[in-house]
């Protein structure tokens, strides 16, 4: 089975390298800049699950391709949707399975008016990654969960074979019969991490030693909870326990990545995290999360002059 992976950055280049070391058919589909990275540096991970470096990944342009490929893993940020979409399109065929593991929802319908929705399966990542200067991937959990399944639930032939090409690869492999409550459930949790650390600008710790910074954590996820049972989808309690535990643990150093890209001046999926969430409340009402989402566009503002 032929693996596009879309991009060799801190999520698909972790995944694709852990396929790769595994032995099976994956290439990675790279810009000019990160292809250049590659060939000096090769495919370097650094995990608590074991080092890797693969000195010479296959990689691809866009134009390059002349065939389509079986799988598209697309992990691409959300913001760079449109362009991935216009890259990924001549390795699209009649047969082509793609799997987003992009945050949020809203990919999903800009996808299925792209390529159908026959062709995108909904798709989930649990981990924390990230690139240093040279490009290196930087595993910095524990976990490093891939899930993927038909939409909007069930099983089905292509769902259980990449069930098998995706197993046994280094990473653990959900194949899930609920694959948009999954989905839901990740999205919850993403949005009030990221609206609590950066709308203080800290750790999950740091806020809850601060003022009310227990209730904002509490009151951010009772609002994002309430959005998804507004959608039909209401958080169940093994998921809802987790959540509690990783934003309520003293001491926790957690942040989101959207904080981290805040702190270096980065663009951020503002929109896809926070806004469109907002956009999904119906009369839910969903204050705490309005304030984060006007603390994130002002530093979108801040950022697009400059400041």
């Amino acid at each position: 089975m032929r693996i596009l992976v879309v991009g060799a950055g801190a999520t698909g280049g972790y995944f694709g390298a852990r396929l790769l070391q595994a032995g099976r058919d994956v290439t990675f589909l790279v810009r000019a800049r990160r292809a250049g990275q590659l060939a000096e540096h090769g495919l370097r991970v650094k995990s608590p699950h074991g080092d890797l470096h693969i000195a010479t990944p296959p990689v691809v342009m866009s134009a390059q391709i002349t065939a389509p490929y079986d799988v598209v893993l697309l992990s691409c940020k959300a913001y760079d949707l449109a362009s991935a979409m216009d890259s990924i399109a001549p390795a699209v065929g009649p047969d082509t399975v793609i799997v987003p593991l992009l945050n949020g929802m809203q990919h999903l319908d800009q996808l299925d008016a792209r390529f159908g929705a026959a062709r995108v399966m909904g798709g989930r990542c649990m981990i924390s990654s990230t690139l240093d200067d040279q490009g290196t991937i930087l595993h910095l959990s524990a976990f490093h969960i891939l899930s993927f399944g038909e939409r909007p639930s069930g099983n089905s032939p292509r769902a259980q074979a990449l069930a098998e090409v995706f197993g046994n690869a280094g990473f653990d492999v959900q194949r899930s019969d609920a694959m948009l409550q999954d989905m839901w459930e990740k999205w919850f949790f993403l949005a009030t991490l990221a609206a609590s650390t950066c709308l203080m600008r800290a750790t999950v710790g740091d806020i809850l030693i601060a003022p009310r910074g227990r209730e904002t954590i509490a009151a951010l996820l009772d609002e994002c909870a309430a959005i998804a049972a507004a959608n039909g989808y209401p958080v169940r309690e093994p998921a809802m326990q987790q959540a509690k535990t990783t934003l309520f643990t003293e001491g926790s150093p957690i942040t989101a990545s959207m904080l981290r890209d805040v702190e270096r001046g980065a663009a951020i999926e503002s929109d896809q995290i926070v806004g469109d969430l907002l956009a999904r409340r119906g009369s839910t009402e969903a204050p705490t999360l309005g304030m984060a989402l006007t603390h994130l566009k002002a530093y979108e503002a801040r950022r697009a002059r400059g400041g």
